[in-house]
């Protein structure tokens, strides 16, 4: 008896909700696909790609297998377009500066959308340069994202020299490269 009762207020509760869908017009047959996009944000708004979490880790951790294969402790940085750090993999034994430095050059990197070893010999001279901009460092290991457009910064620093840091920030870049496309 009392299984029966149950049942009862089931149905009686399914069929209310059938009915109150059926009025408001939220039943799953009159779901309409177009409805389902996301809508289109206003003329004043951007929007702008960003290189997924799944996407900066396997970089990053592409970057820091190169490095360990090569004996090097590093850190590898991977930031946003706006230079937010993403992902952060300090490797057994890496220095304590190299993950401001990896950081550093992973946004340089991405402001320039040009290797850091590149701009490294345009930001010299006299008088003011590139290298007065704080929070960049135009040393080699920095290596941008791009898909259009830079929307990434991979930086690798703690290798002895900024030569080793860009080969392993490259060998980042390509285990996603062709995700990039």
């Amino acid at each position: 008896m009392r299984s029966t009762t149950r049942n009862r207020a089931v149905v009686g509760t399914l069929v209310g909700l059938g009915i109150l869908g059926g009025a408001t017009g939220l039943t799953v047959a009159q779901a309409d696909p177009a409805q389902q996009q996301a809508p289109k944000p206003p003329a004043a708004v951007i929007q702008q790609p960003v290189l997924s979490i799944d996407a900066a880790t396997k970089a990053a951790q592409a970057a820091l297998d190169a490095a360990e294969a090569k004996g090097q402790r590093v850190t590898v940085s991977i930031v946003d377009r706006a230079g937010n750090e993403r992902v952060r993999l300090t490797g057994d034994g890496a220095g304590p500066q190299s993950g401001e430095s990896a950081k550093r050059k992973a946004f340089t990197a991405v402001a320039w959308g040009r290797a850091t070893s590149e701009l490294g010999k345009q930001a010299g001279g006299d008088g003011p340069s590139l290298r007065d901009i704080p929070g960049t460092l135009f040393l080699g290991g920095g290596v941008p994202v791009t898909a259009g457009s830079p929307i990434a910064g991979i930086g690798v620093a703690g290798a002895p020299s900024g030569d080793l840091d860009e080969e392993f920030a490259r060998a980042g870049l390509n285990a996603i490269q062709a995700e990039l496309r």
